[in-house]
């Protein structure tokens, strides 16, 4: 924001726009909040930015910004007040759009629900007003409104929350959200883009409405690259599923290009809406998505987010997937639009994140990610995969040999165990199943188990594998006490992001008390 007002400044028209399309929302709410006719409103927030870039020379902060346009917008409105008079139109003199095959009758029963939601909108303190219009009609996100208002975002939760409640006891309907949902949204150019099957399955029984598009990837296992649409990257990814995971590659590539096609379709909607929660599995989704759509031209297609890492009643919240088709409804409208910072923001995560650089990768832990507040602990969890400096072991095979000598010895409890403990990571059966494997190979293993060595996977399932035993070898146990160094004493071959750590005695390790990846010379 501070780079288009010093822009603006200078007079880039281009500035100019960006600054138009980012506080457009708030000073329709603000101005239609004093006015109450949208057709006023749009005049006077016009008018606002005219006399805003005409005197931009005068706001000494950038930062004020926000709160030193929402005065010129309220002055403009007082303005047009004292010369205007607000004009009414009689319902039949509205005419309905061409095609529109909905009854009459309908149509004067949405226009009421329309008009009791303004209502007892117009009824709430004009904080609590000004808050609603801004989060959930204009989909601005909480720091963006506690900025424009000037009040912290404890003070402005609880004005929605109280607002909420109140809109709810006036409106007797189960949830304001579902009424601003089916008002407001409509849904039928809507695209929900989720992260599973079984959160993707449980919005299409609720009454979210829309298209969905289940986004089938594991970017936090494998190896990933900047662009996951070039061919030869592809085909290597492919290669690597299918040998680990035994994900077919015929398979793999065709639901990628499935979905890409879907996704290069986005421009037919008239919103985007992400689901996502708080791991790594996840974020990298996110991130991933938010860099592509930083290189489309949107048009006139909103992008708003949906990302969660908690809900009411769930102690250990693991994903959206643990909630029912009715907990999901209550979701929907919560979002926000996604803006420019969240963009640039999940762009320069995935460049990172797919970097074969370490050095990139600590910068994650470095740069401003409050625009995407989980995305810090995600990617700390990421690096905290490398081994580690003080045992050899990244965090996923420490936690797995800890549970097994803790007393844990059966494959489901112990993916379990250790699903609950890494919940940071999101982590999946097939790709913990694949962890153990390696844990059990060769002549440097940590853990041991009874009978055949076959594990699990994509195409392969096992009978009575959830019987199987499994024990910490000796070599577990010595690294366990800190007598040996894992990374030294085998060969590790693993990708860590865009990281592939092999050999023996890695260069970059995992500083646990540093939160830092560091080069074993700083280590010792």
């Amino acid at each position: 924001m501070i780079q288009w007002i010093e822009e603006a400044r200078r007079g880039s028209a281009e500035a100019q726009e960006s600054l138009v399309r980012h506080f457009t929302g708030m000073a329709l709410a603000v101005a239609y909040d004093k006015l109450q006719d949208s057709h006023l409103a749009e005049d006077a927030v016009q008018e606002a930015f005219t006399e805003a870039f005409a005197n931009l020379h005068k706001l000494q902060d950038p930062r004020r910004f926000p709160g030193w346009f929402k005065v010129i917008v309220e002055r403009q409105c007082y303005r047009d007040l004292r010369r205007k008079q607000l004009q009414t139109f009689p319902l039949h003199e509205i005419e309905l759009p061409m095609g529109d095959q909905r009854s009459l009758e309908s149509v004067v029963e949405k226009r009421e629900l329309i008009g009791q939601l303004h209502a007892t909108i117009a009824d709430l303190p004009s904080g609590m007003r000004i808050a609603v219009q801004l989060y959930y009609f204009q989909g601005y996100n909480l720091r963006e409104i506690s900025q424009y208002l000037d009040i912290s975002l404890p003070a402005l939760k609880k004005r929605l929350f109280d607002a909420r409640r109140k809109l709810k006891n006036t409106l007797h309907v189960a949830d304001f959200v579902s009424v601003f949902t089916d008002l407001y949204e409509g849904g039928k150019r809507m695209l929900h883009i989720v992260n599973g099957d079984s959160v993707g399955d449980k919005l299409k029984q609720g009454n979210i409405q829309g298209d969905i598009l289940v986004w089938r990837e594991l970017y936090s296992f494998g190896p990933v690259y900047t662009k996951m649409d070039e061919p030869d990257h592809r085909r290597t990814r492919a290669q690597y599923l299918e040998q680990t995971l035994g994900i077919p590659q015929k398979e793999y590539i065709g639901t990628c290009e499935s979905q890409e096609r879907k996704l290069q379709d986005f421009r037919k909607y008239d919103e985007v809406v992400l689901w996502f929660e708080h791991d790594l599995f996840d974020q990298t989704m996110l991130a991933y998505l938010l860099h592509w759509f930083k290189e489309q031209s949107l048009g006139n297609t909103r992008l708003s987010l949906l990302c969660i890492g908690a809900y009411p009643g769930i102690e250990l919240f693991r994903g959206l997937g643990q909630l029912s088709t009715e907990q999901l409804e209550t979701l929907s409208g919560t979002w926000h639009a996604i803006g420019d910072e969240e963009l640039m923001l999940g762009s320069m995560l995935w460049e990172a994140y797919a970097s074969d650089l370490p050095e990139k990768h600590q910068r994650m832990l470095e740069m401003d990610s409050s625009a995407l507040p989980f995305a810090r602990d995600a990617f700390e969890a990421h690096l905290a995969r490398l081994p580690s400096v003080s045992h050899g072991l990244g965090i996923i095979e420490q936690t797995t040999l800890e549970a097994v000598a803790g007393g844990i010895h059966t494959p489901y409890e112990l993916f379990r165990t250790v699903g609950d403990r890494l919940h940071t990571l999101g982590m999946g059966d097939l790709e913990f199943w694949y962890y153990l494997a390696k844990m059990i190979e060769g002549p440097d293993s940590l853990l041991v188990i009874d009978g055949t060595a076959l594990f699990p996977d994509f195409k392969l399932a096992v009978p009575h594998f959830q019987e199987r035993v499994l024990q910490v070898t000796s070599l577990g146990h010595e690294v366990l006490a800190g007598k040996t160094d894992y990374a030294c004493a085998a060969t590790i071959d693993k990708w860590v992001g865009g990281l592939q750590v092999r050999g023996k005695d890695p260069l970059w390790r995992w500083n646990p008390e540093r939160k830092s990846v560091v080069r074993i010379a700083e280590a010792d």
